[in-house]
């Protein structure tokens, strides 16, 4: 399993804490990303639009906050996920005191398969 801590993750705030759970070579080019983060009290993915893959959100523990393509906030508990698609953006962040737990899956739209 790979670790990494990413500051200011794609514009966010803070440190978001990936632990990969498979790498893109181990999922045959299907899927970027297959990760569980934690992001802190305070911390953030910042906004960014998916174009040729698509992103899951599933939320372990915590509450996330999501910015769902600019056009409304979700709050998102344990057992609840988000999919935004190619073409549309979102953000996620922590603003509760508990650590936000989440899987997060990158798939490829089938024409950006490898």
């Amino acid at each position: 399993m790979v670790v990494v801590d990413k500051e200011n993750f794609m514009g966010g705030t803070g440190i978001a804490h990936f632990e990969h759970v498979m790498t893109a070579d181990e999922m045959h080019g299907m899927n970027r990303v297959y990760a569980k983060v934690t992001l802190k009290k305070g911390c953030s993915v910042g906004y960014h639009v998916h174009n040729g893959d698509g992103e899951d959100y599933f939320v372990l523990s915590g509450m996330a906050t999501l910015d769902d393509n600019h056009e409304r906030t979700l709050y998102l508990k344990p057992g609840e996920h988000y999919f935004t698609p190619s073409g549309k953006g979102h953000s996620i962040s922590n603003e509760q005191d508990e650590d936000l737990v989440f899987m997060a899956l990158i798939i490829y739209d089938s024409q950006q398969k490898i």
